[in-house]
């Protein structure tokens, strides 16, 4: 008989138990209430089955509901796998290839025997999978040799599976699931305890797309069917009214609507900014000028074209060549052909990043220590070669401009200056009206550095939030192992927007890579040569993400000091037409953004149109008002109107309109 396992609780309670007692068991032991809530179990921290057999001595933790994350995770997956089950049910001879969990829910990706699959089959899918969730299957792991594994992939005529389980590493245990007795995937697992855990009215296919086996477009092309997959129907209705709301504020959608924004072809991932759209990147500009003067930096301008043995000095083009738009460093020959480059050309690279450009201003004449800390900041215009298939409006582009800076500072000046930072970055978020959580993501495993030199700078990074109050849950505050860049560990602020969704935006990172390979030192205290730290800092990251961000958060209802024309005086009769145009002179003598709408259209379609280009306040005019000096104001978003006079209306607008900082 062999020995009994200690098995060691969250609480510290410690039970022995026989050999192969299962989590479930131990479950059931401690009481009938937490046996039915258990859903899966934390064994030395790894996530595993609820019925899987323990082993040896172990640190447990029993999963429920309430611990959403991991109960997510595992619906989520198994929801995938219902979903390549119940296909093959309804389309027989379709091979499984591959179904992960997502951060809202599930897809599979398959080969279908006859037809790719559309999104008219999915009420079908659904049901088939609802079937197989009501019929309570076990879900049941077992560990196979590989070479058995492959025979039966073979024999089923599942290639793709058949080809990947050859190419997993030697020894390494390869683990399938059944469902029920009569239909498995090959799985590392967890999974729920059987497919009744899963609530069938809790998820919903969404969509079909093409993707190629294995990421490879030189591979087959498969059918992937996506769905969102929660714990329960009330967190799926949330998050479908979550999606509509999304829709309706796309900033692709409101940027045409808005007249704001296009894009087009013939420039894949670079914005053509229209009158409306380029007013709003001119107020934040205007306003990340005054922020960033008022706290010390120096604005610069660097070429958008340098040689590429600069970059490949500053690691960029090692680690980033891919992404780099290169051109070869030619002069066409005159005659109208088409130039040739020479095998012994010079090639220039366009700056995916503005960095090694800041280091070379740094480096132009000598520094002291008492020069330092010295910010340079730019409106820096980059371009990344990023896939077309990866564009998506603003939010990822080719070309962006971003907020960038870089400070340079002695060791002892780093924590001081991050702590600056995070207050900066703090008034300017909630100037926007964003709340945000602040992470800090730890070293990479490929980096360039000594371990002493992360150890310091992930220190000096805890530190400065610390000091700047940050470092808590009511900042969100967490580290991410393994997320930093390969040549510094960074902050990274997580905006939330107006409906929930969170956006990865401002950073702070400190590096001593990159003045260590360009070669950037001061004149210390001592009259000897040393090494600056270069902190790169950016809060809004890019002008068109950002700005695709406060469309979908405003719902292009932008505060009056943003939006592009703060004001359209509409006559209701045409004899007001003068009093309308003295209006908006008064207006725009206060420095706000008016035009008038003084056609020959009833009163109600002029507020209308204006009401859905989001114009934020609408002054209507007629004969009353022009004989007694006074307009009607309707506030978007608002079903009544006021009537003021003319000067209370421009001190209101005027104060209304001035930006949060200047207030």
């Amino acid at each position: 008989m062999s020995a009994p396992v200690r098995i060691t609780l969250p609480d510290g309670a410690v039970r022995e138990v026989a050999r192969g007692t299962t989590p479930a068991e131990i479950a059931a032991a401690i009481g009938p209430g937490l046996a039915k809530a258990a859903i899966a179990a934390r064994v030395d921290g790894e996530l595993r089955d609820i019925n899987r057999p323990l082993e040896a001595d172990a640190q447990l933790a029993l999963v429920t509901a309430k611990d959403e994350a991991d109960a997510l995770e595992l619906a989520r997956h198994d929801y995938a796998h219902v979903l390549a089950e119940a296909v093959q049910q309804l389309f027989p001879g379709t091979q499984i290839t591959f179904g992960p969990s997502t951060d809202d829910g599930f897809y599979y990706d398959f080969a279908p025997k006859d037809r790719p699959f559309t999104e008219e089959d999915l009420p079908a899918i659904e049901e088939a999978m609802r079937a197989i969730i009501r019929a309570d299957k076990p879900l049941r792991r077992e560990v196979w040799p590989r070479e058995q594994l492959i025979s039966r992939w073979r024999q089923q005529g599942e290639t793709f599976k058949a080809e990947w389980a050859a190419e997993l590493p030697e020894g390494e245990a390869l683990t399938v699931y059944w469902s029920g007795e009569d239909w498995l995937d090959m799985c590392r697992g967890p999974h729920l305890a059987s497919t009744g855990k899963l609530d069938p009215q809790a998820f919903k296919l969404t969509r079909v797309s093409g993707a190629y086996w294995r990421g490879d477009q030189n591979n087959a092309m498969l059918s992937r069917i996506y769905g969102t997959g929660w714990l329960n129907k009330k967190q799926l209705d949330a998050h479908l009214t979550r999606l509509e709301e999304a829709a309706k504020r796309d900033h692709r959608k409101l940027g045409q609507e808005m007249d704001l924004f296009h894009l087009q072809q013939e420039a894949h991932g670079s914005v053509f900014w229209h009158p409306h759209g380029f007013t709003i990147w001119r107020a934040l500009e205007a306003y990340m000028r005054r922020a960033i003067d008022a706290a010390g930096y120096r604005e610069i301008k660097t070429p958008q074209l340098m040689d590429v043995a600069q970059w490949e000095q500053s690691g960029h083009w090692g680690k980033y060549a891919e992404n780099m738009f290169a051109v070869p460093d030619i002069v066409p020959d005159g005659e109208g052909g088409a130039p040739v480059v020479a095998p012994d050309a010079d090639w220039m690279a366009m700056k995916p990043m503005n960095c090694p450009a800041h280091v070379l201003v740094f480096r132009q004449g000598i520094k002291s220590y008492r020069d330092l800390p010295l910010r340079f900041f730019e409106h820096g215009c980059c371009h990344r070669n990023e896939a077309h298939g990866a564009l998506h409006g603003l939010m990822r582009v080719r070309q962006f401009t971003q907020d960038d800076a870089h400070i340079f500072c002695r060791e002892d000046q780093i924590v001081e200056e991050a702590r600056a930072f995070c207050a900066l970055a703090d008034r300017i978020y909630k100037d926007f009206g964003f709340t945000y959580a602040v992470k800090l993501a730890l070293r990479p495993e490929k980096r360039f550095g000594s371990d002493a030199d992360w150890d310091k700078a992930e220190q000096e990074l805890r530190e400065a939030v610390e000091r700047a109050g940050m470092a808590n849950a009511d900042y969100g505050w967490e580290e991410l192992p393994g997320e930093g860049a390969f040549y510094a560990p960074k902050l990274e602020w997580h905006l939330t927007d107006a409906i929930g969704r969170t956006w990865q935006v401002g950073t702070l990172q400190s590096d001593r890579v990159l003045p260590e390979r360009l070669d950037a030192s001061y004149v210390g205290e001592d009259g000897a040569k040393h090494r600056p730290v270069m902190l790169h800092r950016a809060i809004f990251g890019s002008y068109e993400r950002f700005i695709g961000i406060l469309i979908e958060h405003y719902a292009g209802k932008f505060p009056l000091w943003l939006a592009p024309v703060q004001a359209v005086v509409a006559t209701i009769v045409s004899e007001a037409d003068d009093y309308a145009r003295h209006v908006a002179a008064a207006l725009a003598a206060a420095g706000l953004r008016v035009e008038t709408d003084l056609r020959n259209e009833k009163i109600n379609y002029k507020v209308r149109e204006h009401s859905l280009a989001k114009v934020p306040a609408l002054l209507v005019v007629g004969k009353r008002e022009a004989e007694e000096g006074t307009v009607a104001l309707r506030v978007l978003g608002q079903e009544r109107q006021q009537v003021l006079s003319l000067d209370t209306l421009v001190a209101r607008l005027k104060d209304e309109a001035t930006p949060p900082d200047l207030r």
